[in-house]
């Protein structure tokens, strides 16, 4: 499924339904007192959170979203049925904004949990019949009060990935083979840079509790200011809990590899630390990835003390021979925050702040 993260669509809000404009005849009363009755409300326009959905794809297929219109009124002063509400299912982490009459968005409101609704558009107040209007001085009105029409609006909607872990790293760094290795996700892996062109979801189970870990897109240097597609990759680790950042060097990599894998972890780093300094304070872990390939083995110990120095754990993984899988998925139950479950036994391991 392609995934859509940013949309704008139109919403109309269902028009009121039309008064009616009838008398009453009845036999030997041919010009009876007035009796149409009012129509029905138009339907509100409604964004409701469903959590089966992980793309705004429907919507890019669909840009125009139509309530219906109340029911009109009926003689004898019957009143037309209020229109159903229409409901647009969005994912959770859905920011909703109205688009103003200068293109500017402006935040409504926020789907964060499932069967969260949000009112986008309301319906139209419905026509008045002509038997609102009776008055001893007028018993047979011949107007009615029209409706009023349902509410257009223009929207943005933008998706931002609800997880507990998001995997940084530059690209090619092993992250969508991480997800695969630990996770139900089957993102696309193959050997070169850019794999990943949108972020993807795994659910990883470990000591009875599911983590939904977040495969990032690579980022590059100057993704903090764009660069890349950094914006759009970037703001999906802003709703995470805690972070894991993956380092690697290349399969054939010749020179100093401390040197180079200190460089690329930092250079992540400083570009997480311009987008938002919030999330540069957020709990994290430090993986060292591909542990398979010799130039990543003659590096452990050394890069493993210099994440020390910096009070940041290393833990040191091979997704594609299953080694240090385990370990990291203990680190990464410690690190999200948990209601505690006095039934459940504590992840076993250690503590994955320790130096």
């Amino acid at each position: 499924m392609k995934f859509i993260d940013a949309v704008k669509i139109t919403v109309q809000a269902g028009d009121g339904g039309p008064g009616a404009l009838t008398f009453n005849r009845l036999p030997g009363r041919p010009n009876g007192p007035a009796n149409g009755g009012d129509g029905g409300n138009g339907g509100n326009v409604v964004l409701r959170g469903d959590h089966r959905l992980n793309t705004l794809l429907e919507f890019r297929f669909r840009p125009l979203h139509k309530a219906p219109t109340g029911a009109r009124g009926g003689s004898n002063r019957k009143t037309g049925k209020n229109a159903s509400a229409l409901v647009l299912p969005v994912p959770l982490g859905t920011i909703v904004s109205i688009i103003d009459d200068q293109g500017e968005p402006q935040v409504l409101g926020e789907i964060m949990q499932e069967g969260d609704e949000l009112v986008v558009a309301q319906g139209g107040r419905s026509g008045k019949g002509n038997a609102r209007f009776i008055s001893p001085s007028r018993p047979r009105p011949d107007f009615v009060l029209d409706p009023d029409p349902g509410e257009e609006v223009r929207l943005s909607l933008e998706l931002k990935l609800m997880a507990d872990i998001g995997l940084l790293g530059f690209p090619n760094a092993g992250k969508s083979t991480l997800v695969q290795a630990v996770s139900n996700a089957r993102p696309e892996v193959a050997d070169y840079p850019f794999t990943t062109k949108v972020p993807s979801l795994g659910v990883a189970r470990r000591h009875g509790r599911d983590i939904v870990i977040a495969d990032i897109p690579g980022l590059v240097e100057g993704a903090s200011e764009g660069v890349g597609l950094g914006h759009q990759f970037l703001r999906h680790v802003e709703r995470v809990s805690a972070l894991a950042h993956l380092v690697t060097l290349p399969e054939f990599f010749e020179g100093d590899g401390l040197a180079a894998l200190c460089e690329a972890f930092e250079t992540i780093e400083k570009e997480l630390e311009r987008y938002s300094p919030e999330l540069a304070q957020r709990p994290r872990i430090a993986v060292l990835s591909k542990a398979d390939l010799p130039a990543v083995q003659e590096c452990i110990a050394d890069f493993e003390r210099w994440c020390g120095r910096r009070k940041m754990l290393c833990l040191t993984i091979s997704s594609h021979h299953q080694r240090g899988l385990e370990d990291l998925l203990d680190a990464m139950v410690r690190l999200v925050p948990t209601v505690a479950d006095p039934e459940e036994p504590e992840a076993p391991g250690f503590d994955p702040l320790a130096s």
